[in-house]
């Protein structure tokens, strides 16, 4: 089946209109904006011909990629995209290093060791300080950096690579303020992967503060850190249905959905408690198409992959850059959208 303007404007993070514009050489649209689109609807196979090459190099640029192993599917995802994207443009020679996302002692070995190899590093960091002084040594000695999916502020780097996470953490309590009735009593938790991801703790601050200022009659009654492992998930979300017969909604901040569904769906519960997760995995589709989960707050990890490989390769070779920052967009069981 042939790719849609749709499909199109999803995968590029943009506007239908913008893509019409693009494909029917119409004004107003930025250089780069016009780029991602026409390379999208080659990659798609809308256009014929491969996809828009960036500008040569005589030599290969070496970029880095630092993510979190685990169970985490959306990393799993971000991961492949990488890979996949970093086909496309044979200026780059690509590195990925899946390691221990929990540990920051071993994320700043890891930084530390691509001194003298990279020219780029992208790093999903968690906020500690030896990750900030391995990041600052990294950048001190003239490689690019830029954060993804979760922000470190106070370290030179060149651009994050992800949504207002804060602003997520608000959506996410509106959803479950919306989906439970005011003016009656109920109980709510939250789930984290852990809270030394600036990501998780602004989704948090973010959801806490809609829930206080919005829906006061929800009272969050536990926070359970869960490391973003299905395992864990699960047996914590089996003991706190335990602890809280009348626990009403539930909203996981991180990875580890498809635990806590599987504790939701044997306790007989998945239609009584209003579940709220992020990113649109294989597994969330089935929650939600089944109602265990009822609704997801999804992040585009094509166009997070694309924009960190474009951020970076463009400033090392001093290029202008034009950011496309990926979009928040909620989804429910009738509006999927196709794969």
């Amino acid at each position: 089946m042939r790719s849609t303007l749709t499909d199109i404007a999803r995968e590029a993070g943009v506007s239908s209109a913008t893509v019409d514009r693009v494909l029917n050489n119409r004004n107003g649209v930025k250089e780069r904006t016009r780029e991602v689109v026409i390379e999208t609807a080659r990659r798609l196979g809308y256009l014929a011909g491969s996809s828009l090459p960036f500008p040569s190099a005589t030599n290969q640029i070496r970029l880095d990629f630092v993510l979190p192993a685990g169970t985490n599917t959306f990393i799993a995802n971000l991961l492949t995209h990488l890979e996949r994207q970093a086909e496309h443009h044979s200026e780059l020679d690509v590195h990925i290093h899946s390691i221990e996302g929990f540990n920051p002692d071993t994320l700043a070995r890891t930084l530390n060791d691509l001194h003298g190899k990279t020219l780029g590093v992208g790093v999903i960091a968690l906020d500690h300080p030896t990750v900030r002084e391995a990041m600052r040594n990294l950048a001190a000695s003239g490689v690019s950096i830029v954060t993804l999916v979760s922000d470190i502020l106070h370290v030179p780097r060149i651009g994050y690579i992800g949504i207002d996470n804060r602003a997520a953490g608000r959506l996410a309590g509106y959803l479950l303020g919306r989906f439970l009735a005011r003016g009656v009593k109920r109980k709510i938790a939250l789930f984290a992967g852990s809270l030394s991801y600036r990501g998780h703790e602004e989704r948090e601050m973010g959801f806490r503060h809609i829930i206080g200022e919005d829906f006061s009659d929800l009272e969050i009654v536990e926070l359970r850190e869960i490391r973003d492992d299905r395992e864990r998930a699960y047996t914590e979300a089996l003991a706190l249905l335990k602890r809280h017969p009348d626990l009403a909604g539930i909203y996981n901040i991180g990875a580890g959905n498809q635990g806590i569904g599987q504790a939701l769906q044997e306790t007989g519960r998945a239609r009584q408690i209003i579940f709220v997760g992020h990113e649109l995995t294989d597994h969330n589709k089935a929650f939600l198409l089944d109602g265990t989960v009822d609704a997801v707050i999804d992040q585009n990890p094509r166009v997070e992959a694309r924009e960190a490989l474009s951020m970076l390769s463009r400033t090392i070779q001093g290029l202008p850059g034009d950011y496309h920052s990926p979009r928040l967009q909620v989804i429910f069981r009738e509006n999927i959208p196709e794969s």
